[in-house]
């Protein structure tokens, strides 16, 4: 299927666009993460583009995108508006499902969570990226949880520890979101050999043979800013953010980086919601593209045609959960 190459302008950047697919196709818009650039969805827009018009782009700051001279302009807000003229660009009026990995998902549930993007977005599946606020206000809520037990008796019972457990376990997966806070350093290890030993890291760590990236070194600085930007804010600020979509998680167990507590628990802001959890790595979109795109596919499918509508975090909304060997 031949890709095409759209500029959009999206205020203070012009983004790099690759869309394919047949036109009048039901819309997926695919977002990637760090430190990557739109290329790391083409294993898995080869497997749906017969069928969907596919859509990517390089976030700002990442591969042929322009990158904005400000730390602020990595905020959520500016990457949703990225997103937004994307759709605008690429979709017209018509709704799209929204697929996002790593930061691409992070900054995606920004515009999930927006009213101004309800009735655009069909459907949601988030790969190994949390909502920042969700996962703030769920820290908080785990550590009260553990504070008040341990305060009413002296022994805490095993339902108490396991908030904390869950915490701490991803705290220490988290050990790379502190490094990328430090001054400096980070943008050295980058360009003293990390982004040339990028691939072999994917190779040791996930068993993926990846293609050096030319635009590596700059993915991996620029994108340091989505961290610097936004971390600390929603971890001390979070907000109230129910979903306007559908949201599917797609939860790949053996994720270095994100754990699978940071997808549990969430009816109270995104409703009745499908987690699918998978044996997989966290970069199991070039893994195994033909899995993930299964996967998309089944979901766009339940709501192809439907009309998006307002989870709103209703309350006693059930979550509908599978292990599965394969999506």
């Amino acid at each position: 299927m031949i890709r095409d190459t759209l500029s959009v302008e999206a205020g203070d950047v012009r983004l790099a666009v690759y869309v394919s697919g047949p036109r009048d196709a039901p819309l997926i818009v695919l977002v990637h993460g760090y430190p990557d650039s739109a290329t790391v969805w083409e294993p898995v827009r080869a497997q749906l583009d017969a069928r969907y018009r596919v859509i990517s782009y390089d976030v700002r700051g990442a591969g042929a995108s322009d990158a904005p001279a400000s730390r602020a302009a990595y905020r959520l807000e500016r990457l949703a508006a990225d997103l937004a003229a994307v759709a605008d660009a690429t979709c017209g009026a018509r709704p799209f499902h929204l697929v996002g990995h790593d930061w691409g998902s992070i900054q995606s549930w920004e515009a999930v969570t927006d009213p101004a993007f309800k009735g655009r977005i069909a459907s949601y599946t988030s790969i190994s990226g949390p909502c920042l606020d969700h996962a703030s206000v769920g820290l908080r809520r785990a550590s009260a949880a553990v504070g008040a037990d341990h305060a009413e008796q002296p022994t805490a019972r095993p339902a108490a520890r396991r908030p904390f457990g869950s915490g701490l376990r991803q705290a220490l997966k988290s050990w790379y979101i502190v490094f990328f806070h430090l001054p400096l350093l980070p943008e050295l290890v980058w360009r003293a050999g990390g982004a040339r030993m990028w691939p072999f890291w994917l190779r040791l760590t996930e068993r993926v043979r990846a293609e050096r990236d030319p635009a590596q070194t700059r993915n991996a600085i620029n994108g340091l800013n989505l961290y610097r930007a936004n971390f600390i804010d929603r971890l001390l600020h979070p907000r109230a953010r129910h979903a306007y979509a559908p949201v599917q998680f797609i939860v790949p167990l053996r994720d270095r980086y994100v754990g699978p507590e940071l997808s549990m628990d969430l009816e109270g802001w995104i409703g009745v919601y499908t987690r699918t959890e998978i044996d997989a790595g966290h970069w199991v979109v070039l893994r195994d593209p033909e899995r993930i795109a299964a996967g998309i596919e089944r979901f766009v499918e339940q709501h192809r045609g439907q009309q998006p509508a307002d989870s709103g975090g209703g309350a006693g909304a059930s979550t509908l959960n599978a292990r599965a060997a394969g999506v």
